[in-house]
């Protein structure tokens, strides 16, 4: 179905209702500060909040009787709205609804409806206090509002400051549509549920209902928690208490979202056997199908006018589209995508192939707990499932001991099989043999189906990863700590996402920081296949030239130079003693990043920290929370990180951030494009290098009074014609080759003069 056929009756009824044209003029304007309450609803995959919530566009109205009238008027017509979807050319009120709509303008321009309940009191846990109008801001919201009515797709890049949250969610509303919300990950799921929605909830559609929707791995099983009660797949105490605690847990608990349970390690063995992968799951013929926290998310999403989901659910849900296998989300007629920078390589692993020893553990498992529990464990057929795992080990420490990526091309594959065929067959055949017993048994529980189900599509999987020779993927494994994958990744994604989003859908809103590249939205339309769209970069809310200095160093050697690294300390250890640490060290691969951390480490009195040492988000908050604190990290830290204030001073990066050539996916792409008559350096290193450093360094400045210094030690910036590339697309930074006007810039006193200093030339 389109997305046009989806037209569906308005989210928020108090916007559409025809006795808001009543007050939409003059009375409107004048609101005052005391306005009746109406009840709102929040509906979430993670919990249902009922509450007194200041509502709609009428929250704050003239205490007269007459409003009052219409204002009792309203609720009561938002209280009673229906909710069904009718096609939009059918629908007889739809022109009766559009007179009805408050445009853009009223709700983020000057003294508009925004502006006003910021005014009247807000909650500063979630709205800054410093709020203000915005351009950019109205004019995103516009251009996203007009992509919803006109029905067509829109490209927005939009820097840290201009509110794109709320510029992409009240438009979203305003649509009457049901919208998808797809953002990069769950914290970013976690922060529009708790921050955004409440307040939008609270001043402007007090009837809106949202479901936040994660993969299934998240959600408790209640039929594994009932099914575990003899605690006999227990391993020792830790496990027993974990367990328990779990289980109390799971009596309070709306959701069953494991982000509820902050003792449980993220790498606890334990959830794994407690979780509702679908792999596990029978489905309605469940005993626990409906009290099932997954069934209930579901239902939830049936319901909503926005689904929130993260990327990597979005391109599940579209892949299994595409192979016929039904679906995850329910159905919608637009999608918006935040941090849409990431879509190609979160799309690339979706639509690709996979199998990993990890896998066939994880079948091994789930095979002797189901056995155990359904009382059908016998010596026999455990038997079985204990000679996949054993298999499966012999097979996979077959491949090479270093870790990495590397091409697994037609003939490596070949001869790979050639010398290792007796492993690799006696690992299909404990999988056929494991099938063949379930298929043997004379009851069948459905459990069973599921596992013997599971085994037949990894023998797919293996078969197609050996075998196949498709143009459009590319051939690659990885060994990773103890974990050994072989991929097939599509090295093309854009014709994938051209028939099946972007010519399903009618409007796709692509909004994020970092999507041009010398000021064009050329590479990102032709990675992800946008032939048709509206695009816009909008100006930046801050001062750049003011609040950022990009430091440029002049006598550096090339970073391929032996040299490099000795002189890159020196100039870090300079920098951070300016800068009092406070800062990023920012590396493009973990080998760079473990040689200058070893080379600086006993050269300033400051606390460092390590990528790799802790998990991220430990690492990040001993960052926050330590003075002085330096981070040397690599890919993870470059984007998704938010340290505002003078904690964050520095970011440092040592070289531009070309991916590596020897990648077997970069490999493939640049060939592609060779073999295409095309130039892969031009058309798509340098601008993914491009994105890359605009992503590292939108770490630094994070609000209007930010302020500090960004330093690229790699001099290919000023040596190579390809370096003005990047300097157009980077805000306009105030830019020095001098450490003495860091020194000026940061306010260190007298260091400037000791340093000669020279003027910073505007960029």
């Amino acid at each position: 179905m389109s997305g046009r056929a989806l037209q569906k009756q308005p989210a928020c009824p108090v916007l559409k209702c025809p006795e808001l044209r009543e007050i939409q003029g003059p009375a409107a304007k004048g609101w005052a500060a005391n306005g009746a309450k109406a009840k709102g609803v929040i509906v979430t995959g993670r919990s249902v909040s009922i509450g007194e919530s200041k509502g709609g566009f009428l929250a704050k109205r003239a205490s007269n009787s007459a409003v009052d009238s219409v204002g009792a008027k309203v609720k009561r017509a938002a209280k009673t709205a229906e909710r069904g979807y009718v096609p939009f050319e059918d629908d007889p009120t739809a022109a009766a609804k559009e007179s009805a709509k408050p445009s853009m303008q009223e709700v983020f321009g000057p003294g508009g409806f925004l502006e006003k309940c910021m005014q009247g009191g807000f909650d500063p846990s979630t709205v800054s206090s410093d709020y203000e109008h915005r351009p950019g801001q109205l004019e995103m919201a516009e251009m996203v509002h007009d992509a919803f009515e006109t029905h067509h797709h829109a490209i927005v890049e939009a820097g840290t400051g201009t509110g794109k949250t709320l510029a992409y969610l009240l438009p979203a509303i305003c649509s009457g549509r049901r919208v998808v919300i797809s953002t990069a990950t769950k914290s970013l799921q976690e922060q529009l549920y708790q921050k955004d929605i409440p307040f939008l909830q609270k001043h402007f559609a007090p009837n809106l209902k949202v479901a936040v929707m994660k993969g299934r791995s998240n959600f408790l099983c209640i039929s594994k928690l009932n099914q575990m009660q003899d605690q006999t797949l227990l391993r020792g105490m830790e496990e027993m208490d974990a367990f328990r605690q779990i289980k109390d847990w799971a009596k309070l608990t709306e959701t069953g979202d494991r982000a509820e349970l902050t003792f449980l390690p993220d790498d606890s063995e334990l959830w794994g056997k407690l979780d509702a992968r679908r792999d596990t799951c029978t489905g309605k013929n469940c005993p626990s199908f409906n009290p099932c926290f997954v069934t209930g998310m579901h239902q939830h999403a049936q319901e909503a006018d926005l689904i929130i989901v993260n990327h990597h659910l979005f391109f599940a849900d579209l892949a299994l589209k595409q192979d016929d296998f039904g679906g995850i989300l329910p159905e919608y007629s637009a999608v918006v995508f935040d941090e849409a920078h990431e879509m190609e390589d979160v799309a690339s692993d979706y639509f690709g192939r996979q199998i990993s020893n990890f896998r066939f553990e994880e079948l091994a498992r789930d095979a002797d707990q189901t056995l155990r529990l359904l009382h059908l464990g016998t010596p026999s057929l455990l038997r079985k499932t204990q000679r996949i795992r054993e298999r499966s080990r012999g097979f996979f420490e077959l491949f090479p001991p270093r870790d990495g990526r590397f091409s697994f091309v037609r003939n490596e594959r070949e001869a790979f099989l050639e010398q290792n065929r007796e492993a690799y067959d006696a690992l299909v055949t404990s999988l056929k043999s494991l099938e063949t017993e379930f298929a043997a048994l004379t009851a069948k529980p459905e459990e069973l189906t599921r596992i013997a189900r599971r085994s037949f599509e990894m023998r797919q999987e293996l078969s197609f990863l050996f075998a196949s020779n498709e143009r459009n993927f590319v051939y690659w494994y990885e060994r990773r700590n103890k974990g050994v994958f072989l991929t097939a990744t599509p090295i093309d994604v854009s014709q994938i996402l051209r028939e099946r989003l972007f010519e399903k859908f009618d409007s796709v809103i692509l909004a994020s920081a970092t999507l041009t590249v010398g000021g064009r939205f050329d590479f990102i339309r032709q990675r992800l296949g946008i032939d048709h769209a509206k695009d816009r970069a909008l100006p930046p809310e801050f001062d750049f030239p003011k609040q950022a200095l990009l430091y440029l160093p002049r006598k550096m050697p090339d970073v391929r130079d032996a040299r490099f690294p000795a002189k890159a300390a020196e100039e870090i250890v300079q920098l951070l003693e300016l800068s009092q640490g406070r800062a990023f060290c920012l590396f493009t691969s973990y080998s760079q990043m473990n040689d200058l951390f070893e080379r600086v480490r006993s050269r300033v009195s400051f606390p460092l920290l390590l990528q790799g040492t802790a998990p991220r988000s430990v690492l990040l908050e001993r960052f926050k929370n330590t003075e002085g604190a330096v981070l040397f990290a690599t890919a993870s830290f470059w984007q998704g990180v938010d340290v505002p204030g003078e904690q964050l001073s520095c970011v440092i990066v040592d070289r531009l951030p070309f991916a590596v050539p020897s990648d077997p996916i970069v490999a493939a792409r640049v060939r592609a494009l060779q073999e295409d008559g095309r130039n892969p350096f031009a058309e798509f290193q340098v601008p993914q290098a491009v994105l890359a450093l605009k992503q590292g360094f939108g770490r630094l400045i994070r609000t209007k009074t930010d302020r500090g210094v960004l330093a690229l030690l790699d001099t290919r910036l000023q040596r190579m014609p390809y370096g003005k590339i990047f300097l157009e697309s980077l805000p306009r930074y105030g830019v020095t080759h001098e450490l003495a006007d860091v020194a000026r810039f940061l306010g260190v006193k007298g260091m400037h003069k000791r340093l000669g200093a020279r003027s910073a030339s505007p960029s």
